[in-house]
Formats: structure tokens, sequence, C-alpha cells
């Protein structure tokens, strides 16, 4: 992937962005983009850096620690956008600005007390992942907890809560997932209330329904495919 393709990727995802925006009522200022940069080489996030994109989301700690060194100069926001397992925690509260795969409560716990190990005292910004489908080979919190699941997150004093992560089904007809980026927003809305404080961040859709997700709330997308190309082999 060349520098200008790259760029003119971007400028397509954009205009898309901007109309869908429109669609559904908002700004296109509201919607942020969260390159998914796992699997891609530090140059090809330099070249995303230098078209203008200042979030990236990784899967894997083991894969971040490994090509971060070649781009640490940059002042961008990185997000943990993959299943997070416990015993990795500490290390990702220490590598990223996010971490967006949250699914229970001793994983939270894991990562506010791995926050008092750094000296800054800026909190560690948290989504829940909201499991919205029934495919085994998705994590994330079931509906049903999320509200208590949240309760506790709240609570936690170096973490900011912001809001949900979900990974609906794929649909080769993307309409079809309206309803789950629906329910989450719905959800959200419901558990700010249940909270009495906002939770802004709605992280839905990705390459094949960012458009759906944003008409529907989305706050953030997160694009890999649409932006950087087919991914390697990870």
């Amino acid at each position: 992937m060349t520098p200008s393709r790259v760029h003119e990727n971007l400028s397509q995802i954009q205009e898309r962005i901007a109309e869908a925006a429109k669609r559904g009522g908002r700004r296109p200022e509201e919607i942020t983009l969260i390159a998914v940069s796992k699997t891609h080489p530090a140059n090809a996030i330099r070249q995303a850096y230098e078209a203008g994109v200042r979030h990236f989301g990784e899967n894997r700690v083991q894969e971040w620690e490994g090509k971060r060194g070649g781009i640490q100069d940059l002042p961008a926001t990185w997000h943990l956008i993959g299943h997070l397992q416990g015993n990795k925690a500490a290390r990702a509260a220490k590598l990223f600005h996010s971490v967006d795969s949250v699914d229970d409560f001793a994983l939270a716990q894991r990562l506010d007390r791995a926050r008092t190990e750094l000296p800054q005292t800026e909190k560690l910004r948290a989504l829940i992942e909201v499991r919205v489908g029934q495919e085994a080979s998705k994590s994330g919190a079931e509906i049903a907890d999320v509200p208590e699941l949240a309760e506790k997150i709240a609570a936690l004093p170096r973490l900011e809560l912001a809001g949900f992560l979900c990974i609906p089904p794929f649909f080769a007809n993307a309409e079809e997932v309206r309803p789950y980026f629906r329910r989450v927003r719905e959800l959200r809305d419901a558990v700010q209330l249940r909270l009495g404080r906002a939770l802004p961040a709605l992280s839905m859709g990705m390459s094949h329904d960012f458009e759906i997700a944003i008409e529907e709330g989305a706050t953030e997308v997160r694009l890999g495919t649409a932006l950087f190309g087919t991914r390697g082999h990870a």
C-alpha cells in the first residue's frame, strides 16, 4: 500500500462518513475513525498518520509491543480493540490510551490496579464490549449483565468508563445488522440514566457496515480493510 493510496482511501472514507452522518442528522466531526492496524506494519501506521489519521486500534498486546518501537514518536491515540486476557492486563494498561474491549469486572480491576504503577494520574479510558450475537467466537459481556458491570467499572478510581463497543454478526446485506447497533445504542442510553452520567462513546461498525453504524449512533468506527487494503496474516 503506497502513501498515495492510503490518502485516497482515507478521502473516500471521510466522504462516506460525512454522508452517513448527514443521513443520521449528525455532523461528521462527531465520528472518530479508528484505523485498525492489526497485522499491518509500523510503516503503514505512519502512512496513515501522515494522511491525517490520529486513532489506531490493535488486537493483540504482543503484536503492538513488537512494532510500537518504530512509531513511538507519533502523538497518536492507541486503542486495544481485541479480546484481552487477564494475564496481559497489566501490560495493556501501560501500553494503550484506551482499552475498548473490557468484558468483565475482574479484568477491569486488573487494569485499574496496573495504572497505580504509572507516574501519570490520567485515567485509562475503557469501553465495555457488549456481546450482541450468540456466536461462540465472539467475546463480550452479556446484555443483561452490562448495567451492573457498568456501575462497578464506573466506580473504579483509575478507569474512565466512556461507553460501549460491539461486534455484531456479519451479514452479506449490511442492512441486516442495523437492529444490533440500535440495541447497543438503546442499552447505552438506559445505562446513562442508571448511572446519572454520560457515556459518550459507541464504538460500532467496521469496513463493511460502518455507514449503518453511524446512522444508528456510532461515535467511533473501526476500519482496517477500507483504509489499508486486505490484511496480512497474523
